[in-house]
């Protein structure tokens, strides 16, 4: 089975998001996705199967945990390697929970169109701020689709020198896959900067994360009324998107970069 890595949200190896792609024949059982997933070790893995009548590709999505509904770095490595000596300029994948997904390119970008989903009121625990490190926060709300603490607070330069206490953190809530941690940005190049953090369904931090944009992308919007921002997530690796709300969808603009290429072979 043909896998490659690629890092995400970056125009330069050994940043942004590390992402594997795999691209099989014959279907794989799920046991043998996760272990392979597993076996990898970075925050996804895709694995991406052959075309359907309708030009469809499957795709789905497994951290070295468990299988995730939906991935903007994964999709964004996946869609990469296909454009790659292709006459294509679009192309589709339906997930494992049956999302559809258009993605187009426009020359180094690859730019996907990503559902959106609502955010529902919440109130922190303090658990969770003490294991962030936070003593005050800006507002809270809950992403139910995603499962995901949304939290800002103030100042860019703090967020990113966030260092969480990860065991406290497992033990401070249930029943959710993450928790992200967003500040206004005072940096000119980008509207909003964020991190997220995610040991009940992966890795302790995800480097750059697209899927997040599903709720992060409309919060910002309504906090900064504007429907084209710039945004910035400042984990050691870091990266960087473009997001543009339209309607029901929001468009992720990024790029990628293909750094190895191999067989898997069971």
């Amino acid at each position: 089975m043909r896998v490659c890595f690629v890092d995400s949200f970056t125009d330069a190896v050994f940043s942004g998001n590390p992402a594997a792609v795999c691209f099989y024949e014959e279907e794989l059982k799920q046991e043998t996705r996760q272990n392979i997933a597993r076996e990898i070790g970075f925050s996804e893995t895709a694995f991406v199967g052959p075309a359907d009548a309708k030009g469809h590709y499957p795709i789905s999505y497994f951290s070295p945990v468990k299988e995730i509904p939906l991935c903007g770095h994964a999709t964004l490595a996946a869609a990469t390697i296909i454009f790659e000596g292709s006459p294509l300029t679009d192309l589709s994948f339906r997930t494992a929970h049956g999302i559809a997904l258009a993605i187009r390119r426009e020359g180094k970008q690859v730019v996907m169109q990503f559902p959106v989903y609502e955010l529902e009121a919440f109130s922190a625990p303090v658990e969770i701020l003490n294991a962030l490190g936070l003593d005050a926060i800006v507002h809270s709300a809950y992403s139910p689709v995603n499962k995901i603490v949304l939290l800002e607070m103030q100042g860019h330069e703090r967020l990113a020198a966030l260092r969480p206490n990860f065991k406290a953190l497992m033990a401070s809530y249930s029943g959710i896959n993450g928790v992200l941690v967003t500040a206004a940005s005072a940096d000119t190049g980008f509207d909003y900067f964020y991190r997220y953090f995610w040991p009940w369904a992966g890795t302790n931090e995800d480097p750059v994360t697209g899927g997040v944009q599903t709720f992060l992308a409309k919060y910002w919007v309504q906090k900064l009324g504007k429907k084209k921002m710039n945004a910035f997530q400042c984990s050691v690796r870091g990266g960087s998107m473009q997001t543009v709300l339209a309607n029901d969808h929001v468009l992720i603009y990024g790029q990628a970069v293909v750094w190895l290429r191999g067989e898997i072979n069971m």
